[in-house]
């Protein structure tokens, strides 16, 4: 059964526009107010929020749904989704809820929601929801409405968490970082949690004005965080989005280290400490350098489709601990239950911290491979799947790469494109076999 609203990581859309009116997330509120107390008789909720400006709008609208429900809320002020689902688990409450679009532009907004164990929800539950959603409202009593309080250092208590995460033997005194805020929810915690660990540090996009998160600063723009590790000097440089579940890290030398890279460093540090790591998972996008050298080590690897709640998936189903996406969408989940900017960059400066290595040396040994995508627009009617010459292509191409590159063919799920990728070690080569393969598809 297919959903209508909710899509990979929530509900998500341009605000003002359908779902993201504030008459359409009251119902919403409602709605997982009646799924709740299907299960408990009095849930309480948590709401959180990054800096965009219409969060305040849709704070306002949740808060009522949940009250006309007889659900009680609990509001934590802008804070990173991370810290959302660590507070939900921490206080034994119902379910978490962040307002963000983490890495969107700040007219865009979404709703996502944690478990009581600070975990993402299965889509049987996002099913349930769009069929209350569908209901006639069950309004309860004046006397049973809920009510809503704000929870008083929910910054401070989310701060002293992503410190504990880090070896209390360890400290980061000597070391110099940059840390990028995005201008968005980890803007007035991420500076504190570093410093407070005995980090030099210099902050950048720490100044959020309700429109500018993610604006030219964050992951998604770390080309800021190179020039400010540039003119400051420093060891390092951290960039999170706009909800702090991404992470980015620059060295000294200007270096960009991707989710991929970090994933791999994570990986290496935990069996050079001797822990047993069976294996990790990727996506379909995880660059083959980082597979190989992951089975170079014995280290199996399953790839996810993309999106890190399939990540999840796959690391619950398989009873493994370590995954992630290129995009910095990391997950410890013997650190978190969730991807966590912060504490995943706390997983990487520890190893750095305790082995005196470098992250070059680190990653001395993975090369990652030249990637090459060609987006072909689909004709109207176009069964691509059904194309023998794709199909004969694409057997050409493999005896080409020979086991040392890939291919990845998948249809975009927004517009009428097909996504053609090759990776290989030869740059020369990648680009030669997606032009191959894009060309029977024109």
């Amino acid at each position: 059964m297919s959903r209508q609203y909710f899509g990979t990581d929530g509900i998500r859309g341009t605000v003002g526009q359908a779902p993201i009116t504030p008459d359409f997330v009251l119902r919403l509120g409602h709605a997982v107010g009646q799924v709740l107390k299907r299960t408990e008789a009095r849930p309480t909720v948590l709401i959180g929020k990054d800096t965009r400006i219409s969060g305040y709008m849709l704070e306002s609208a949740l808060e009522a749904g949940f009250a006309s429900a007889g659900v009680d809320v609990l509001l934590t002020g802008p804070l990173p989704t991370p810290g959302v689902a660590y507070l939900t688990r921490a206080l034994r409450l119902s379910l978490g809820v962040v307002i963000s679009a983490s890495h969107n532009p700040f007219p865009d907004n979404g709703i996502k929601f944690f478990s009581a164990h600070g975990e993402k929800l299965p889509d049987r539950w996002e099913l349930d929801v769009e069929a209350a959603l569908e209901s006639a409202p069950v309004w309860v009593p004046s006397s049973e409405l809920g009510k809503a309080r704000r929870l008083e250092d929910a910054r401070g208590r989310y701060i002293e968490f992503c410190k504990s995460t880090f070896d209390a033997g360890l400290s980061l005194k000597g070391m110099k970082l940059v840390v990028d805020g995005a201008h968005g929810a980890a803007y007035h915690v991420a500076p504190h949690v570093f410093h407070e660990l005995g980090a030099e540090v210099h902050s950048i996009g720490v100044q959020p004005d309700g429109m500018n998160i993610n604006k030219g600063v964050g992951a998604t723009h770390p080309e800021a965080l190179v020039e400010a590790v540039k003119a400051q000097g420093a060891h390092y440089g951290i960039a999170l989005d706009g909800d702090a579940d991404r992470l980015q890290m620059v060295d000294a030398q200007g270096r960009l280290f991707n989710g991929d890279e970090l994933l791999y460093v994570m990986v290496a540090d935990r069996l050079s400490r001797g822990e047993a790591v069976p294996g990790a998972v990727g996506t379909l996008m995880t660059n083959m350098a980082v597979e190989l050298a992951l089975q170079k080590q014995g280290i199996g690897f399953v790839r996810a489709k993309v999106g890190d709640r399939y990540v999840l998936e796959e690391l619950s189903a398989r009873g493994w601990q370590l995954g992630g996406e290129g995009s910095g969408h990391l997950l410890a989940l013997d650190r978190h239950t969730t991807g966590d900017g912060i504490v995943s960059a706390l997983q990487i400066l520890q190893a750095v911290v305790r082995s005196q290595r470098s992250l070059t040396d680190w990653l001395a040994d993975v090369r990652l491979f030249p990637q090459k995508m060609i987006n072909v627009r689909l004709k109207p009617g176009q069964d691509w799947q059904a194309n023998a010459g794709l199909e004969a292509a694409r057997a050409e191409v493999e005896a080409r790469l020979e086991g040392r590159g890939r291919i990845l063919i998948r249809a975009s799920g927004t517009e009428p494109l097909v996504r053609v990728m090759v990776e290989a070690e030869d740059e020369a080569l990648a680009v030669s076999c997606c032009e191959q393969l894009a060309a029977t598809l024109a």
